[in-house]
């Protein structure tokens, strides 16, 4: 409007002395970079053939595909943070991002899943690396890499969102709260 004399006075769009005080500079401003997502159609074969991979890498990222969670929080789970009667995996606050507790509802092939790892207790990792440590957090990345698969273990999260959105009438909140955003 300023440049096309339809406003006199100042640029209300003024960088210097103006916007420069309300927004943050154009370099300080990061681009969001998406991670890789499987893409909703391809999840059920995906799913099969990640089932047929054996190891604790391939049962890691099968509970985090069925749990929406992210990746340290299943590397650091704990057979004391399942409940099995109340159906519910708590993660506790200091392995959350945003540092708050966050109980996730276990559904019955994620409780098939745990049954097939065999009995474990207390604060014994559900998913321990051979030395009996938490998996490395590339270890799910190098299970999709065998699979000759380019995405990413978060990009299910990004699935798990598409897949609320456009296949089911869960409010969208009701997926936010699931990923514990």
């Amino acid at each position: 409007a300023k440049g096309r004399g339809f406003r006199s006075g100042d640029n209300p769009a003024a960088w210097k002395g103006n916007l420069d005080a309300q927004l943050a500079r154009p370099e300080k401003i990061k681009k969001v970079k998406h991670h890789a997502a499987v893409p909703i159609s391809e999840m059920p074969s995906f799913y099969a053939s990640l089932k047929d991979v054996s190891g604790t890498g391939s049962r890691a990222l099968q509970f985090l595909i069925l749990t929406a969670a992210r990746s340290g929080e299943v590397r650091g789970a704990t057979w004391q943070e399942i409940d099995v009667e109340r159906r519910t995996w708590s993660v506790p606050a200091d392995r959350m991002k945003a540092h708050r507790e966050h109980r996730v509802a276990l559904s019955s092939e994620a409780l098939d899943l745990l049954r097939s790892i065999g009995p474990g207790g207390g604060d014994e990792l559900i998913f321990p690396s051979p030395s009996g440590k938490p998996l490395s957090d590339m270890t799910l990345s190098a299970v999709m890499r065998r699979m000759k698969r380019t995405e990413v273990p978060h990009g299910f999260r990004s699935t798990f969102r598409d897949w609320v959105a456009e296949l089911t009438t869960y409010p969208g909140e009701m997926a936010e709260i699931a990923l514990a955003h």
